[in-house]
């Protein structure tokens, strides 16, 4: 077969009328199109069969250039490698750092396998990145490991502790598949030298402490904030979780029917619910939208930030700031909880489970309030929603807290022997 010459391959550049491709031979054709700029492939086979490799296009790429490129291809075939295999490693974008090492995992596995891969994109940003984060990957020593634990420990957060020491074993692993590593510098440490061994959660908070604690908000709602106070208090009549909450929108909101449509994307079950909501709550979220002054979220930002709504951490570090503990800060701001036993906002919502119980409300109707799936054989043939019985459920529960969290001063409540 006859050989192109420079003249033809003009030629058929300029006056394609069809898609067609013309041999050079050995496998290295030159392709035209109706639309588009013409192009060099390269047909060959390897173990992983037929393939075509675009070589570049035309006129950039001249014929000469093209056979060149054809010749070095046809020499990686006969050293039995794969040419398109060479130039996907060859795309791979290098990666010098540790921050880059995480964007890498992040985008490759993390972004795909997980539900919340911000969750460990934020323990990475904020925990990991201001210690090791600008060094190289071969740089990095379990001294350095021992760091970034350390300064977790000295601000009190065991659970965040031993999420980073999970989360840095994994991003090592990461870079010994890519083979930028032999070594992962925080196999050794086991959670004794992050966190501890956590002792399972069952913090519930008593009629007398909800009062208590309620208390001491409002006493301290200057710096505690009222948008914080009326979370807590929807938290302890709806039993949601933490981000279905502070993620909340308008648009899920119906005040008027006194119903709140969780959609499936931000339900931790993957299956929306509708949630009733008791007059408490009602009364609680006009105050909120007006607060909101025309956010489409019902708790908006309140400073600069990637997201548009109220972070992850607000609340929790609001109540723990009332207890004397402020992460990050090596001065401790003074405890206004008194004796009051230390909880957080998933406290609150084992409390509503808690009140519902005493008050005699049936488990598997408290049970879907917390938007739990059902168990067993239940859970398999019993697909009713309980939506009325719910209804009486939060009604009931908020009956009971709102007298709890219409506050008195705090001196008055005694805690724990005060």
């Amino acid at each position: 077969m006859a050989k192109l010459t420079a003249t033809q391959v003009q030629s058929y550049a300029r006056t394609a009328a069809a898609n067609k491709k013309y041999s050079d031979g050995n496998g290295l054709y030159f392709c035209v199109r109706k639309s588009g700029m013409p192009y060099w492939m390269l047909r060959y086979t390897s173990l992983n069969g037929r393939r075509e490799a675009t070589l570049g296009q035309y006129p950039s790429m001249t014929l000469a250039e093209a056979r060149l490129e054809s010749s070095k291809m046809q020499l990686q075939l006969q050293q039995g490698e794969d040419p398109l295999a060479i130039r996907a490693i060859e795309t791979i974008p290098e990666i010098q750092n540790v921050s880059q090492l995480f964007q890498d995992w992040y985008a490759k596995d993390l972004s795909r396998r997980l539900k919340h891969p911000n969750i460990p994109k934020r323990v990475f940003t904020k925990e990991i990145a201001p210690v090791i984060g600008q060094l190289s990957i071969q740089a990095v020593r379990p001294t350095h490991v021992r760091e970034v634990l350390e300064r977790i420990r000295e601000s009190n957060r065991p659970t965040i502790a031993n999420d980073t020491l999970m989360y840095m074993k994994q991003l090592f692993r990461h870079a010994i598949k890519l083979d930028l590593t032999l070594n992962n510098p925080a196999a050794a440490f086991t959670v004794d030298d992050a966190g501890g061994v956590e002792s399972s959660k069952d913090r519930m908070l008593s009629k007398e402490e909800i009062h208590y604690a309620f208390s001491v908000f409002h006493t301290h709602i200057n710096s505690f904030g009222r948008d914080n106070y009326l979370a807590c208090c929807l938290f302890l009549v709806l039993g949601v979780r933490k981000s279905e909450l502070c993620e909340a929108m308008w648009r899920e909101m119906d005040l008027t029917t006194g119903v709140w449509d969780l959609p499936k994307e931000r339900s931790k079950t993957g299956v929306p619910i509708s949630i009733p909501l008791p007059r408490q709550a009602i009364a609680w979220f006009n105050e909120l939208q007006i607060r909101a002054c025309g956010s489409p979220y019902v708790f908006p930002a309140r400073r600069a930030s990637h997201r548009p709504h109220m972070g992850p951490d607000t609340l929790n570090r609001a109540i723990s700031k009332l207890f004397g503990r402020e992460p990050g800060r090596k001065k401790q701001p003074p405890n206004k909880m008194g004796k009051l036993e230390h909880f957080t906002v998933h406290d609150l919502r084992r409390t509503f489970r808690s009140l519902a119980a005493s008050l005699g409300i049936a488990g598997n109707v408290a049970e879907r309030c917390l938007n739990h799936k059902l168990k067993g054989v239940e859970g398999i043939y019993d697909r009713h929603d309980y939506f009325e019985e719910r209804r009486i459920a939060h009604q009931t529960v908020a009956d009971v807290v709102e007298p709890l969290v219409n506050f008195e001063p705090a001196s008055q409540y005694k805690i724990g022997g005060r």
